[in-house]
């Protein structure tokens, strides 16, 4: 299954996925556009978290997490606090979905983060309470992209 399928999939599944995500979770866009230095990019899902009052940014990856991907989260999180967060917001935190059960890489590859980014199998040790209590966790997550990528058809992922 590729990215852009589930992301697809996510995104004509919006209402049941902000239900599964929690209350207050705010759908802002898919491929979500950003300039910076006057290059493009995407963010695969953007939400605002109208408790936490802040944005998420959500990267899909539907291969093993590699430590390269928190270096991207870590930009977009960047990007995000400072060309969309407004001075009253919260600073943004960044989740990366994917299929990781390597703890060790993961735990290296946050290890000297200072933003709240979590993965799919792995959420950073020091999430504060507020965090943890109005996020989902990494189990609603994983069982919500289980179930998405069970609804696209055959031909799509082919596609």
């Amino acid at each position: 299954m590729q990215e852009r399928d589930l992301e697809k999939a996510l995104v004509n599944h919006i209402r049941e996925f902000l239900l599964e995500l929690g209350v207050g979770f705010a759908f802002v866009g898919s491929q979500y556009h950003l300039e910076v230095g006057g290059e493009d990019f995407y963010i695969d899902l953007l939400f605002y978290h109208l408790r936490l009052r802040c944005f998420v940014v959500i990267d899909l990856k539907m291969a093993e997490f590699r430590p390269e991907y928190s270096g991207k989260m870590n930009f977009y999180v960047s990007a995000v606090d400072d060309l969309l967060r407004h001075p009253d917001d919260q600073p943004t935190i960044g989740m990366i979905l994917c299929k990781s059960k390597n703890k060790a890489v993961a735990e290296y590859a946050l290890r000297d983060v200072n933003k709240p980014i979590g993965i799919s199998t792995h959420q950073m040790q020091g999430l504060p309470e507020t965090l943890q209590s109005n996020l989902p966790t990494v189990e609603q997550l994983e069982m919500e992209m289980n179930a998405v990528s069970l609804e696209v058809p055959a031909q799509e992922v082919e596609a």
